[in-house]
């Protein structure tokens, strides 16, 4: 007579499903934080692989490294968090490979995890404009912490340093070379800096700010060649008109490409320029692989910034958990707010608005170093977006009025001086969502 005990299916656990999160940077983590605070019936198991040997930190504050130099003070989550939280995590080791009919990842280490969903997070890379002798000595991408290790090391023996690149990223760099005490000059192919997200009278005060700190800058025309000498390093910066930089170190934030190298291994679909095709669900070709953050290519868009990431992330984790939930992302809000260089500046909503559906209104104060630029709707009911540069207390409250789509309770005229001089709009013209801060 057999002695075994036999379980009734009612009394066995559910057996979790596992959730592979290919890259562990800001969205790959943030997908991870709302996964595990949705999942309150703990019905997943998470296991993530990062090509760096560290854990997730903060991209959008690496010009901080430059003054405390420390590695944890940049973590998003503390190593021993993600043990605590029973996410299991394989640092320096890069995913290469997706088996999509046996659902399993293959690592560079050889390692194989099997999954039930995949989350690619693997994010960008910094892209270089093709130039001769542009992957010299003395050349320098700014993109991830062993990037600001190697400038910090070689800056020891410079002088002259150039930035390639006057977008939020590149001013970032320039912020960073300018801490490390180098003369610098910014190099912009555009004729304007931040020309995404300012104006030419915007961008025009922006850098006059910057030329107060004794920044050099050459705008309007892209380099030619990465000029060398024998020993292979960098000695300077050609330019189509015939002259010359000379420079002893240069760096290159100029712009990003995805890194979806693993999805086109893996039969995923991507665009060939780059970028992998997901819907509103962030759902690919294959139905259990999802794409998230800068890897993404949504309504022919690669968003550039963090906050749309943490949106896709968000709409994944929850669609994950609630089998009814119909989450969907709708596009990313490309508004920002930055300190660069010492200058606040920020735009939102519809601050490129055409003249055909649009009225501008301009406030300018040359002695206070402030310009903005609000876009409201030809009737003066509705703010559709704005630039602000020099003063952006104000942008919690306006980007909050943009997006509620609500008519105004003020003339326009009102909210751009109103809100600095106590007549700020209520609460009631506020979404629901508004954050101040």
């Amino acid at each position: 007579m057999s002695s075994k005990v036999e379980t009734s299916q009612t009394d066995q656990k559910p057996q979790k499903q596992t959730v592979v999160v290919i890259g562990l940077g800001m969205v790959g983590l943030s997908f991870i934080e709302k996964l595990l605070k949705y999942d309150v019936h703990k019905k997943f198991k998470i296991e993530s692989f990062s090509e760096e040997p560290r854990v997730a930190y903060n991209r959008v504050g690496l010009t901080q490294y430059f003054a405390h130099r420390s590695e944890e003070n940049l973590f998003m989550q503390p190593p021993p968090w993600y043990e605590d939280h029973d996410v299991t995590i394989h640092l320096g080791d890069k995913a290469v490979r997706i088996d999509r009919e046996n659902k399993s990842v293959h690592s560079s280490k050889g390692l194989t995890v099997s999954y039930d969903y995949c989350v690619i997070a693997t994010g960008s890379y910094a892209w270089k404009p093709p130039m001769p002798n542009v992957n010299s000595g003395g050349v320098f991408v700014y993109r991830t912490i062993d990037d600001l290790n190697e400038i910090i090391s070689y800056s020891a023996n410079c002088k002259k340093s150039a930035v390639i690149g006057g977008g939020l990223l590149g001013l970032e760099a320039a912020k960073a070379l300018h801490d490390l005490g180098l003369d610098l000059t910014i190099v912009e192919v555009s004729p304007i800096l931040m020309p995404r997200q300012l104006d030419k009278k915007g961008a025009k005060l922006l850098l006059s700010e910057i030329e107060k700190l004794g920044i050099n800058h050459a705008l309007g025309q892209p380099p030619k060649e990465v000029v060398v000498g024998d020993d292979g390093k960098i000695k300077g910066l050609s330019f189509p008109d015939g002259k010359f930089m000379d420079l002893d170190m240069l760096v290159i934030a100029a712009g990003i490409r995805p890194r979806d190298e693993i999805a086109k291994n893996s039969g995923i679909d991507t665009h060939q320029r780059g970028g992998i095709f997901v819907d509103d669900r962030l759902q690919t070709n294959d139905p259990s692989i999802f794409a998230i953050g800068e890897v993404a290519l949504h309504g022919g868009m690669i968003y550039g910034l963090v906050a749309p990431g943490y949106d896709m992330a968000d709409v994944v984790a929850a669609n994950l958990v609630g089998p009814a939930s119909d989450r969907k992302f709708t596009g990313g809000d490309l508004s920002s707010k930055l300190k660069l260089l010492g200058v606040h500046v920020a735009s939102f909503g519809d601050h490129f608005a055409k003249d055909d559906v649009a009225m501008p209104l301009v406030y300018k104060d040359p002695f206070g170093s402030v310009y903005k630029k609000l876009m409201f709707s030809k009737d003066g009911k509705h703010l559709l977006g704005g630039i602000l540069v020099g003063d952006t207390d104000d942008y919690a409250k306006l980007h909050a009025l943009s997006r509620s789509k609500k008519p105004l309770s003020m003339k326009p005229s009102e909210l751009i001086l109103g809100v600095k001089s106590g007549q700020a709009p209520g609460s009631d013209d506020l979404p629901d969502e508004a954050q101040i801060w």
